[in-house]
């Protein structure tokens, strides 16, 4: 029905969206993971930190912006890590860590190859210890979904330097990312959520749905 629609904005599965992607011919405007990330740099604040990574993982588990991976620089994760732990712990999420994470906080699971791909949609989280910032976005570039990821910093070169060179359609600064919604950035209601960078990207409403149409009104003019 090309004569009739000129897009879709799929809402749902992960199974719907990748039928569209895969038959339909008309353009659509999607997001297929929502494989968010929250970076605890060593320059954070800890106790902000906390609430920020509270926020983005129990606020709500079933969301896409929701935070999947948690990443904590070495340098603070000893300080930061038992604290998180202890919130998650009593709201009954399951944490998957690497081998460093599970080194301070022996409760972990041990995380796969395959949890630092997944988008849980549960109370469940995979947790890594990194060496820096550069590693930080290493792993929101290899594993991210091009979503929501955040840091948190009170370093601002660091906080550009990540706005700057993290490819996701909203990238947060010391905030959760659970603000990434159309009606929370003031666009009315949301219409869909988009990875992509043709036509609309990240929450989309329906400004962003809107296209031009030019008018020339003139008298007599001629283009020399």
């Amino acid at each position: 029905m090309r004569e009739y629609v000129d897009v879709i904005v799929p809402r749902g599965g992960k199974g719907l969206i990748e039928r569209l992607m895969n038959d339909a011919r008309i353009p659509v405007i999607k997001h297929l993971h929502g494989v968010c990330h929250v970076y605890i740099d060593d320059k954070a604040e800890l106790d902000k930190a906390v609430r920020i990574a509270d926020n983005a993982k129990t606020s709500r588990y079933g969301t896409c912006n929701t935070m999947e991976t948690l990443l904590v620089h070495r340098s603070v994760a000893k300080n930061f890590l038992p604290r998180i732990a202890e919130i998650y712990a009593a709201k009954g999420v399951e944490m998957r860590g690497c081998a460093d994470s599970r080194g301070i906080v022996s409760s972990m699971k041990e995380a796969t190859e395959a949890d630092w791909h997944e988008e849980y949609l549960a109370p469940i989280i995979s947790i890594r210890v990194v060496d820096d910032i550069n590693a930080a976005m290493a792993h929101i570039a290899k594993y991210g979904s091009q979503h929501t990821d955040a840091i948190v910093t009170e370093d601002y070169s660091r906080a550009r330097r990540f706005m700057r060179e993290v490819d996701s359609s909203s990238v947060m600064v010391n905030a959760s990312t659970r603000f990434a919604d159309g009606f929370e950035y003031g666009l009315g209601a949301e219409i869909g959520i988009s990875t992509d960078k043709i036509h609309a990207r990240g929450p989309v409403g329906l400004e962003g749905l809107t296209s031009e149409k030019w008018v020339v009104l003139g008298e007599g003019h001629t283009r020399g």
